[in-house]
């Protein structure tokens, strides 16, 4: 039997992009379940989906989350990501105030907006008393969507534009997908086959998000919409959202 012989690192490895890990490592402790916005508590609407039996499994799971990536507020919220961290970027306060008060008017119903300007704010109370930057400290005393606030944490410690959003849209996914293994419910097993096979649509979304402005903000998972709306007077709830 042959042995398998391990290997050290040489230097004609590949150089490692330290500050690429670094950002990474940064992105991981600010979108993980620990970092102190509240995420657990929300649905985004699936909680009435669920109620209603439109979701009932993994597959739906999947399907429903896809088409949340393509046609509901994924995209628009990495293009207010993208606009906060590139207003930051060019020093731009202007620009910075206007995709702000856009990104906080941009919600279809009440617990939605309660949903991205609570974690905002949270995310901004958090950031402010760990990693201070003028940027952020900026933004203290508004209302904040809550890509806004992590578009302009990522740009005032220069982390990376893709990466971030990269990062902001797989962990909506995950944040979805644990709401919906509590209540269909599903196996911890079933939640993961679910979050492996909707990489390839977070991908498509982030680089079309990336590439796109302010004018093409908009959606229409009008389901969703609709189902956060009757959350709100829904008998049972678990999630604010």
């Amino acid at each position: 039997m042959q042995e398998r012989v391990s290997r050290s690192p040489s230097a004609s490895d590949p150089p490692v992009a330290t500050a690429r890990i670094d950002d990474a490592a940064r992105l991981m402790t600010w979108l993980s379940p620990a970092f102190p916005v509240g995420g657990f508590s929300y649905s985004h609407g699936l909680e009435w989906v669920v109620e209603t039996r439109v979701v009932r499994d993994a597959a739906s799971l999947a399907d429903w989350i896809r088409d949340l990536l393509a046609h509901g507020a994924p995209k628009t919220d990495l293009i207010f990501l993208a606009e906060a961290w590139r207003a930051v970027q060019a020093a731009d306060a202007q620009r910075l105030a206007a995709v702000t008060e856009l990104a906080a008017a941009f919600v279809p119903s009440a617990e939605r907006r309660l949903e991205t300007i609570a974690q905002g704010n949270a995310f901004i109370v958090a950031a402010r008393a760990v990693w201070p930057s003028p940027p952020i400290e900026a933004l203290q005393g508004h209302e904040v969507a809550y890509p806004v606030a992590v578009g302009v944490a990522a740009a005032a410690h220069g982390i990376d534009l893709t990466l971030t959003a990269r990062c902001f849209a797989q962990a909506f996914v995950a944040n979805v997908v644990s709401a919906g293994v509590r209540l269909v419910p599903l196996g911890q097993t079933d939640g993961l086959r679910v979050v492996a096979g909707l990489e390839s649509p977070v991908a498509e979304t982030v680089a079309l998000a990336l590439a796109s402005g302010l004018d093409d903000i908009g959606g229409a998972a009008i389901a969703a919409d609709i189902g956060s709306m009757l959350h709100e007077t829904q008998y049972t709830r678990l999630f604010r959202s």
